[in-house]
């Protein structure tokens, strides 16, 4: 089992929501054989709080025009981990230093890496992402 057509649209749409407000280190797993609840994860972080809230609005936007609503928010007051879920997908903002203390990567590094567009660049010196 894979990631469905419509979580793939969406994660895209997220990274590159995600890349236009300068996100960090965007990477995106299909969790779909490792979890029945969702089928993939984006993963980004941002050097401050404004700027996770940034990412999140963007985000947000991007997957209200893709005509996909979040079912739940977490962590939005804080500003330092936020979590968009959108059933098909997860979308994680983290802070650079809960990123790093969390390492979600390795928690997920058995599933496969989703192709993200070669427009996502993962940092601000344009390099692309995962």
């Amino acid at each position: 089992m894979t990631a469905t057509d419509r979580a793939l649209e969406l994660v895209r749409a997220a990274a590159e929501a995600a890349s236009d407000k300068l996100a960090e280190n965007i990477i995106a797993f299909d969790v779909s054989e490792q979890l029945v609840i969702t089928d993939a994860f984006l993963l980004c972080s941002a050097s401050n709080d404004r700027q996770v809230r940034a990412i999140v609005d963007e985000v947000e936007d991007r997957l209200r025009a893709c005509g996909a609503k979040p079912v739940r928010r977490e962590g939005e007051r804080d500003g330092r981990w936020v979590l968009l879920d959108y059933v098909e997908i997860v979308v994680h903002v983290q802070h650079e230093e809960e990123r790093a203390f969390y390492a979600l990567e390795r928690l997920w590094r058995d599933c496969p890496l989703i192709e993200l567009p070669e427009t996502v660049t993962s940092g601000r010196d344009g390099t692309p992402g995962a």
